[in-house]
């Protein structure tokens, strides 16, 4: 693909159809968070009790995350992707049938499963199908579809729930699903780059892969930060709105403050590809884990005033969701075409467990008489972790350094020409 051949419109068909696929993906995720309410006082059980629930979809999230990738790297990202839509479609609308708690945790894992192997697998095929001048752009960009699924699921709820009640989240988060994925049989193509390799690659596991020639330190440099950022990220879409209520503030401003994180997400991913390929991967995703540590240390300060949390809130969607989108990208480019959705998946799978623990330990803090100001503060410390790995990667990754020289497109052009 040449340097300077502008994108074309099969190209962005490719790579919007990728970001719808997050887009579907952010919804379903979403919609779960405020749809627990509802949903515990129609089973007839507390809504305390919904932590289990929250937990198997991220569960369910990382595993498949882990094996569909590898997977998709031998069998094709495209089957990967249309069989993982179709699965958190079914799955989601096969929550309304659930009755009991534990009948819902088995669904939320399985829909998860199906969450967790489309992401990757949608990342490496708009990375192949992206010119190499842009490609940090397109890939970052198309995590716009996250924070807008985010901003879709709230609008969505505010007249749907009312209307049709808390099970019409779940019929039109896994019937749109279902759809696309037909869209996906006829519109998406498999990508090029791994028809090509296909047919001369090795008989090596594609994560044995992620530690051979040269790559285990700069995947490990990958795996630290994703892992530390997601507890952050995490922690602020689970536990915020109490947090805010901890404090004084209006069940409104929970979800004002949520809402504008999704917005700060939405803005980082459309201008994250751009300032990494001008200043590089490195310094902007570094520079974003600085402004972090920063930004919860003054949410100390912020949450006395509704105006400075809420500004906060913008600025720490665009830090926290920028580098996210920074890392995700740098990893497409990092690894070959032979285990570029391994290697997606497998940085997303470690950090979901961050995911995990993250809003678990936020919750038992809490419990011990944590304020919400302390647990912010405390944020400041995988922040800086997360940094200071960046940091390192300069020093220790030497020649296959994750973050490279990501400017103008050409990250690690030498890893590409060796697929």
């Amino acid at each position: 693909m040449s340097e300077n051949r502008p994108i074309d419109a099969f190209q962005r068909r490719v790579i919007a159809l990728c970001g719808a696929v997050l887009l579907l993906d952010a919804f379903d995720t979403q919609s779960m968070g405020f749809l627990a309410p509802p949903m515990a006082e129609a089973l007839g059980i507390p809504v305390t009790s919904f932590g289990p629930v929250f937990s198997s979809g991220l569960l369910g999230l990382m595993i498949g995350s882990m094996i569909i990738g590898p997977l998709a790297d031998r069998k094709g990202r495209k089957p990967a992707i249309i069989l993982s839509t179709l699965a958190f479609g079914a799955f989601s609308v096969s929550t309304v049938a659930a009755n009991r708690l534990d009948e819902l945790i088995v669904i939320r894992f399985l829909t998860g499963l199906g969450l967790g192997g489309a992401i990757p697998n949608a990342v490496a095929l708009a990375s192949e199908y992206a010119p190499p001048r842009i490609r940090a752009v397109l890939v970052t960009s198309i995590f716009v579809g996250m924070g807008g699924g985010a901003l879709l699921a709230t609008g969505v709820a505010s007249f749907a729930i009312p209307l049709w009640g808390w099970q019409s989240m779940f019929y039109i988060g896994g019937i749109a699903p279902i759809l696309l994925a037909i869209v996906l049989v006829i519109q998406l193509p498999e990508s090029a780059q791994f028809l090509a390799t296909q047919r001369r690659r090795s008989g090596a596991a594609p994560v044995r892969e992620l530690f051979t020639a040269g790559r285990a330190t700069g995947t490990i440099l990958l795996w630290v930060p994703c892992f530390l950022n997601l507890i952050i990220l995490y922690c602020i879409l689970s536990w915020l709105p109490a947090l805010l209520r901890q404090s004084g503030m209006s069940v409104s401003a929970g979800i004002t403050a949520i809402s504008l994180f999704s917005v700060g997400g939405i803005v980082a991913s459309l201008s994250q590809g751009r300032l990494m390929n001008r200043w590089g991967a490195y310094r902007i995703i570094l520079i974003e884990f600085v402004l972090t540590v920063v930004l919860v240390g003054a949410a100390v300060l912020a949450f006395r005033s509704y105006m400075a949390i809420m500004v906060t809130t913008f600025l720490l969607g665009l830090c926290v969701q920028g580098a996210q989108a920074g890392l995700n990208a740098v990893a497409a480019l990092f690894y070959p075409t032979s285990t570029r959705t391994t290697g997606v998946g497998w940085s997303l799978g470690v950090g979901r467990i961050g995911g995990i623990m993250g809003p678990a330990v936020a919750g038992v803090l809490l419990q011990i008489g944590w304020t919400a100001e302390n647990i912010f503060v405390a944020g400041a410390v995988p922040a800086a972790c997360a940094a200071l790995s960046v940091l390192c990667s300069r020093r220790l990754a030497v020649n296959r350094n994750p973050y490279g020289d990501v400017r103008g497109g050409r990250a690690l052009q030498p890893q590409e020409s060796a697929t």
